[in-house]
């Protein structure tokens, strides 16, 4: 190697190595001594479709006022929507981050490629429409729109234009909802109260009431109360929102910068879904119990755990427990 290309080497080492010194993150032995780094390739991340892309046709209208139903629920749907009166004045778009677009932030990105398909909750094969009718009837604590309707349309057309590039059983990084590792212990409410108070009450409000915006929803969508997802909603398993604000929470955060440790993000969970909130169920959710995810709060379950700790854990039992019972019933 000539001394040229000797002296980039060095001061490329010397750049790597200050910067891995401002952050802290230089790995070292039992004995103090430093290792080497080695640095891995960039993981590539999902990405939606460029919004500009919409084609300018009356396919590409029908996309675009999906995205604005999305984007603005309650406006058209919320206690003073233009088109009725259908939900709780929460937007689409505060549990489907970025109308849908957000890496691990609850995005639409395999919908279109995995629906219709078989859901364990309903125990029969549901549509896209059926799954907007579920967010409606549970997230939105409302009813749902018909499926027949425009609007159906429009958000059904939205929805899959989003995932229109991802294959059929394909499931890129960054899609749906990353679920943090679970917790040696349960999830601890109290815990998760003094986060609130520290992480999320400026935007929430200090009783979860979330803050208003001037088109009849919220700009910070309300997190227990009447206005708030109901308990047969998808959001109220800790799983489902831990992984939420792992990556999301508080505002600011992303997944490249995240500010929720994992033990703070179930505590958190646990906390929110811990307060008081429509009740609402749905007889025949779960028809075969031993589908029913770990962390489903009501029973009956396929196990002898108690309600408790199939909504705070700690969730490592249980799954032994599961993968016995599966075991068993090939025997």
């Amino acid at each position: 190697m000539n001394r040229k290309w000797l002296a980039v080497s060095f001061i490329g080492l010397l750049v790597v190595t200050g910067w891995y010194w401002r952050k802290g993150n230089i790995p070292q032995q039992a004995n103090g001594n430093l290792q080497a780094v080695v640095l891995s390739p960039k993981q590539t991340i999902w990405v939606a479709p460029d919004s500009n892309s919409i084609p300018l046709n009356d396919s590409g209208e029908l996309i675009r006022y999906g995205k604005k139903l999305i984007h603005e629920t309650a406006r058209y749907f919320g206690p003073r929507g233009t088109i009725g009166h259908y939900a709780n004045g929460m937007n689409c778009q505060n549990c489907h981050l970025d109308a849908g677009t957000r890496p691990w932030g609850g995005n639409y990105a395999t919908v279109a490629s995995q629906f219709p398909r078989f859901s364990d909750r309903r125990g029969s094969f549901e549509t896209i429409n059926l799954r907007i009718s579920d967010c409606f009837e549970r997230s939105m604590n409302g009813r749902a729109p018909d499926s027949n309707s425009l609007e159906m349309k429009a958000m059904n057309a939205y929805i899959r234009w989003v995932g229109k590039d991802v294959g059929r059983g394909k499931k890129p990084t960054g899609t749906g909802l990353e679920i943090p590792p679970y917790l040696e212990r349960a999830a601890d409410p109290q815990k998760g109260r003094r986060l609130f108070a520290e992480k999320c009450q400026r935007c929430h409000g200090a009783n979860g009431e979330g803050k208003a915006d001037s088109l009849n929803g919220y700009l910070y969508p309300p997190l227990w109360g009447e206005q708030s997802y109901n308990t047969a909603a998808g959001i109220y398993r800790l799983s489902k929102f831990a992984g939420f604000v792992k990556n999301n929470m508080p505002f600011g955060s992303s997944y490249e910068k995240e500010q929720l440790s994992v033990e703070e993000a179930w505590d958190l969970a646990a906390f929110v879904n811990s307060q008081p909130r429509p009740v609402k169920k749905f007889s025949r959710d779960w028809p075969d119990i031993t589908k029913k995810p770990i962390d489903q709060p009501d029973g009956p379950f396929p196990d002898s755990f108690s309600a408790f700790q199939h909504k705070y854990g700690p969730f490592g039992p249980i799954v032994g427990s599961r993968k016995e019972l599966a075991a068993n019933s090939k025997n």
